[in-house]
């Protein structure tokens, strides 16, 4: 973090990816090594479906979540916030079990609070393919806690899924290589994201066609942010660090990009 910024004592942010970790685990720790376990009670962690297609966000049917590490509590009293609230639904045992965005995160975060194992809890939130409104009514409903102490957010998302097996081939000659021109495009939506305009995120990857598959967790977080900030809470994100998982130099090369970033609050 900037010297002109502090980090958030009540309330954290982090944006980490999800594929495998000999591609993005480096990356990942940027984010993860933010995490102060001795001020963090409860951790929600959003992340996008990949496996069936969701109109809203959904809630697991389990109690626990097993790491290699030690399990790892679900929030009940929350969740059952979260029920109350009617814009929740539940997934099956098997779907959750099926889905990897959720899944990447707890390993590592489970060795970062491993000094605080029994002290805190996690609040799993599956995100499907939402419209700009209800990513606005997801953002007003956790924007409530945002700001609590000892709450943390993390958001998982990988950014440019790039080359034919993705259906996207995106290239801007004039950045030079592929892997360049993926750089290029990339860095744009990380300022659209730095910038915290969830209308602006939403013209980029309309423009773009972008192929971040969180996209719809990070249009919630900038939400969140807006909500948020008319409270009058001062809140800038920076990026920690950026990679691809190899070079591409022709058309039939492919790659996926991977970023991790902070919220913090002035």
């Amino acid at each position: 973090c900037g010297s002109s910024t502090k980090q958030f004592l009540t309330g954290w942010m982090r944006e980490v990816q999800h594929a495998g970790y000999v591609y993005c685990g480096s990356c990942a720790s940027h984010a993860f090594q933010k995490i102060d376990p001795t001020t963090t009670h409860r951790v929600f962690i959003l992340g996008p479906s990949h496996h069936i297609s969701l109109s809203g966000c959904v809630l697991s049917s389990a109690q626990v979540y097993r790491t290699p590490l030690y399990d790892m509590s679900i929030d009940q009293e929350l969740y059952s916030e979260l029920w109350k609230t009617g814009s929740f639904k539940q997934i099956s045992l098997q779907t959750d079990e099926d889905e990897h965005s959720l899944e990447m995160q707890l390993p590592l975060l489970a060795k970062v609070m491993e000094s605080r194992r029994d002290a805190f809890s996690i609040i799993p939130v599956l995100v499907g393919s939402l419209p700009d409104g209800r990513e606005r009514e997801y953002g007003q409903i956790f924007s409530h806690y945002l700001g609590q102490q000892g709450t943390l957010f993390i958001i998982s998302s990988d950014f440019c899924h790039w080359g034919e097996r993705f259906h996207y081939t995106y290239y801007d000659e004039t950045q030079g290589e592929i892997y360049q021109s993926i750089e290029h495009l990339d860095r744009l939506g990380m300022a659209v994201i730095k910038a915290l305009d969830p209308k602006a995120f939403h013209t980029y990857l309309k423009d773009y066609q972008n192929t971040i598959c969180g996209r719809h967790p990070i249009a919630i977080l900038l939400n969140v942010i807006a909500a948020s900030r008319k409270n009058g809470t001062s809140m800038s994100f920076s990026f920690l660090s950026y990679v691809q998982s190899s070079l591409c130099y022709k058309k039939h090369d492919s790659s996926v990009s991977y970023a991790a970033g902070v919220l913090t609050a002035s």
